[in-house]
């Protein structure tokens, strides 16, 4: 570490697995082997029995973690079609720009539902007045869970820059059925890989000079982490650990993934305490350049779009390219992102 950066390395990492957690690894690492050689000959019939096994077996493993929570996993068996679904879209390499950024936002609600909603009894209500005004102005009244209690501490903890647009989601939901509108504040962290490196000596970089974030607004908060993909692991891990080493600690953190490697879920929820990983759809390894197998491609791309290295868009520019639909829906959200940036 320095005074602009923080580095923690694939070695710190592995050093939270247990040999049970990389004996279940290995095996997995040995079942997709089967996979990738029904790919070579396009056997679909062999690949569709060998996902049935890596399912199963990625259920059987995770039913032994209780912070990892998979979408398929624990949802009704009339849930998965649509989750299922959903994913297919996602990694479609015919998805386009548009379609990836609309299935991603229905992946986020799912997850919130299953974060927040599916366990909630208390009830609440909502009194809304409707455009007709006639004979006299009319209102309608709807149930929703009361989940107050649930999102009040929230604090979107993002990092940048495919989690921004899912963190908008996540913070939108959350006013949505806030009895208060309450809209979450935002702490930004510029944190990548060097992708030059290959999973085993891979090292996470958080750039502290082009993070904004206020220590004393999150000590003791809820923090809710939204990065379409979870690979390793690495970067949610260095950022509350440097956090927790500048004197601040959170209430609870929830990190929503729309794919997660089960490795990666692995790594978070044995080195962070009272997190929760949540995940719409488990992927079982990765490769040796660190991206998840199957997988999606990079998401921050596909719902971003791509930056020359040289002439790479700072977070103005990239909500601004988001389009005036989008700033539109997310308004309250990227009120508070600008004073959270322009402040600093």
């Amino acid at each position: 570490m320095n005074d602009d950066k923080v580095i923690l390395k694939a070695e710190d990492l592995d050093g939270y697995l247990t040999a049970e957690d990389n004996a279940d690894l290995k095996r997995l690492e040995e079942m997709y082997g089967e996979a990738l050689n029904a790919f070579k000959t396009v056997d679909e019939n062999k690949i569709i029995s060998t996902f049935d096994n890596l399912g199963h077996e990625m259920q059987n493993i995770c039913s032994r973690h209780p912070n990892i929570k998979v979408y398929s996993f624990v949802t009704e068996q009339g849930a998965h079609a649509e989750a299922s679904r959903v994913i297919a879209k996602l990694r479609d390499i015919n998805t386009d720009h548009q379609e990836f950024m609309y299935y991603c936002q229905r992946a986020y609600e799912m997850l919130f539902r299953l974060a927040y909603i599916e366990e909630n009894n208390s009830k609440g209500h909502i009194v809304v007045k409707t455009p007709v005004t006639y004979p006299v102005q009319n209102y309608a009244v709807h149930k929703i869970p009361n989940i107050d209690d649930s999102i009040k501490d929230s604090v979107m903890m993002v990092m940048l820059r495919g989690a921004l647009l899912p963190s908008m989601i996540m913070s939108k939901e959350i006013e949505e059925y806030s009895s208060t509108g309450y809209v979450t504040p935002f702490a930004l962290f510029k944190i990548s890989r060097d992708d030059t490196k290959s999973e085993n000596n891979m090292q996470y970089i958080l750039n502290l000079k082009n993070s904004f974030f206020d220590l004393k607004s999150l000590d003791g908060k809820d923090w809710v982490f939204a990065d379409p993909m979870n690979a390793t692991g690495g970067s949610i891990v260095t950022v509350v650990k440097y956090l927790q080493s500048q004197g601040v600690k959170p209430k609870s953190i929830k990190f929503f993934n729309v794919i997660s490697a089960l490795k990666g879920s692995l790594r978070v929820t044995r080195a962070l305490d009272n997190c929760t990983c949540y995940t719409l759809w488990m992927d079982p390894v990765l490769n040796e350049k660190a991206y998840i197998m199957p997988g999606l491609g990079d998401a921050g791309d596909r719902l971003n779009g791509c930056d020359t290295h040289e002439s790479p868009r700072n977070i103005i520019q990239l909500i601004a390219d988001y389009g005036s639909n989008l700033a539109g829906l997310y308004r309250s959200q990227l009120r508070t992102i600008e004073n959270t940036v322009l402040t600093k």
